[in-house]
């Protein structure tokens, strides 16, 4: 089954956010994009590579318009602890979500149950809560935060444009297609 116009499912969970504990709930995705950034855990190998790489280019998901969410099912607290110990997670400025139930990896089925831990999964979610595009890989391979960007400012622009579609490696202000019976089989 498809991830693809999932609603995301009505939540409330804890977070650590520069230095402070709050909470974050749906309507913190409602009216902007968002990514929701599943990893297994933290004080871990692989995951720390990737959410410094995504800190190093949360300026640039911030002027697209977009937040970022990490998520694993680590508490709130070893959130802080990991984030006190470790200098790649000290820079982090988005909010480090503790999804201790599994609410939101079991709603977007990244959730191991033998393991008790959430996949590597990143979600790009609309303004409306829906999920648009998502890939979950294997919990040894790290993700890429620049691709992560460019598809969201890709789902962005068919978002915006609907009878225009965004060909492999797009960027903005690259060409875009406009489907038509006169496209099949010229490309």
């Amino acid at each position: 089954m498809t991830m693809l116009q999932h609603d995301v499912v009505d939540f409330t969970v804890p977070a650590f956010h520069n230095g402070k504990l709050e909470e974050v709930g749906k309507e913190n995705l409602l009216g902007h994009w968002s990514v929701m950034f599943f990893y297994p855990a933290d004080f871990s190998f692989v995951c720390p590579t990737e959410l410094e790489d995504l800190q190093d280019h949360y300026e640039e998901f911030k002027k697209a318009d977009c937040e970022i969410y990490s998520v694993s099912c680590d508490t709130q607290w070893v959130h802080k602890a990991w984030h006190e110990a470790n200098d790649k997670i000290g820079k982090i400025e988005y909010p480090m979500l503790a999804d201790t139930t599994a609410t939101l990896a079991r709603d977007l089925d990244t959730y191991n149950e033998q393991s008790g831990l959430a996949e590597r999964g990143d979600f790009i979610i609309n303004p409306e809560g829906k999920v648009v595009a998502y890939e979950v890989i294997s919990s040894n391979v790290g993700r890429n935060a620049e691709e992560i960007l460019r598809r969201v400012k890709a789902s962005q622009f068919v978002y915006e444009h609907g009878d225009q579609v965004c060909p492999a490696k797009w960027e903005p202000g690259d060409e875009t297609l406009e489907p038509s019976l006169d496209l099949v089989g010229e490309l």
